[in-house]
Order: C-alpha cells, then structure tokens, then sequence
C-alpha cells in the first residue's frame, strides 16, 4: 500500500491518500474542501483512479471535500450508517472491507467523540479519524459525544491491535505525524497506567473546551458531501459485508 499524508494547516486535519501500486486503485481519507485544488493535482499527477472518498465522522471543524472529489472522478463518498448523510453512496458498519486493488482497510466501529466515528484498519496501520490521536482522544463534548463509549472503543477496538500498528490520526496539533499502538497504551496521558472507564471519562468531563468555530457550517455541510445534497446515488460496489 502507497500513502501520502497530507495537512490542513486551518483545521489542522491530516488527510490520508493510498493507493495500490500495481492497479493505481486508490481512496482518499479525510479530504478537506479547503485543499481540494492540492489534492486532485496530486492524484492526477501520480495517475491515479479514486475509487472511495472515505471519512472517519461527520466533522465539525471542516468541510469534506468528499463531494467535490466526486464529481471529478465520480468516485463513492462512504460514512458510517448514523451519519444520516442522503448525499452518500456508501453506508459504512463495523466488520465491512473498503477494497482497492490488492488491498483492504476494514472498518472498525468506534463511538464516542460522535456516534459517527469509524477507524480503518489496514494491515500495517490504522486510520484512527478523532478517535484516538497522538498522546490524546477526541473530544466528547458535543454532537453525540460519550466519553464512557470512547474508552469503550479505544480499549476495545483499538488497544487491542498489535502494539506495532501504526497510529495515523485525523488531527495533531503539535506536528507530530504519527504512532504506534504500543506507543498510545504506553504514553497516552488519558489512557496509560491502567486508566479505568470511569477514571477517562472524569478527565473528559473536566475538559473545558470552546465551540469549534466552524461548527455551525461544517456540520450541516458535511451532511450535503461538502457540496449541493441533489447528487445521483450511486451503486455500493467494492464493499464486502462480514
């Protein structure tokens, strides 16, 4: 598998670009509208046929660029069932496999930060969206958050992986790019010693956090694909359901 990691300095967001090296199938994680211009001249450039625009949630801090991605290649935009998005072409669930080329990311249902939140899971790594960051977890204050179900998923769906899975997260704010799952059970403030549920979720409740302050137009404009909601739907194909 072939990734390029790429950043959204506004929003802080990593967007994620693989590819299969043979067949040039390739899905975008995480795109951000802001930065469609540097992304598709990426992806022609490298020859490259989108086949899923995938998110990890429904964002509150930027717009997907999902739809525009669409309508240039006229690839699928996958979210998880509850995202309630009519401008999808696939509705995501645990256990389901997003396949492109000789490759697989399996899609882990992980709640919490919102109840739209899925990691996926290649063989190497995983794409962990807000979930799980570096030395840090998604919030859980707002738009269905439920710090008892984000220890849930962390702890279940996460920490369970090997410990040499790469961790790749949908935001960092101090320039770090990446980790590992040995190193988020090892080091991770919230997580690490043998952090109980109930002692992670004091320490969410006690965050005293500001409103994101695109909130108010990212999230309904996530749920039109980043752009106008009439688009044709297309058929769910490359999906393999467990």
């Amino acid at each position: 598998m072939q990734m390029r990691q790429l950043f959204d300095k506004t929003s802080s967001t990593y967007s994620y670009l693989l590819w299969d090296k043979q067949s040039l199938e390739a899905v975008m994680i995480d795109p951000v509208l802001d930065q469609y211009e540097r992304d598709i001249q990426l992806i022609e450039e490298l020859g490259l046929i989108v086949l899923y625009s995938l998110e990890t949630h429904i964002h509150a801090d930027h717009i997907t660029g999902g739809g525009m991605l669409r309508e240039r290649f006229n690839c699928h935009v996958a979210v998880h069932e509850n995202g309630q998005v009519s401008c999808a072409d696939v509705w995501l669930k645990q256990g389901d496999h997003v396949l492109f080329g000789d490759n697989t990311l399996k899609v882990l249902y992980t709640p919490g930060h919102t109840n739209t939140d899925i990691c996926y899971l290649a063989a190497d790594r995983v794409f962990t969206g807000d979930t799980l960051l570096i030395r840090g977890s998604g919030r859980t204050d707002f738009q269905s958050g439920d710090a008892g179900q984000a220890y849930d998923s962390i702890m279940g769906k996460l920490f369970v992986l090997p410990d040499n899975i790469r961790v790749y997260p949908a935001h960092d704010y101090n320039g770090m790019t990446a980790s590992t799952i040995g190193e988020e059970k090892r080091h991770n403030p919230r997580l690490c010693n043998n952090q109980t549920r109930e002692g992670y979720i004091r320490i969410m409740d006690s965050m005293d956090l500001e409103k994101p302050q695109k909130i108010d137009v990212a999230v309904p404009g996530n749920q039109r694909c980043g752009i106008s909601a009439a688009q044709g739907m297309l058929n769910q194909a490359g999906v393999i359901r467990e």
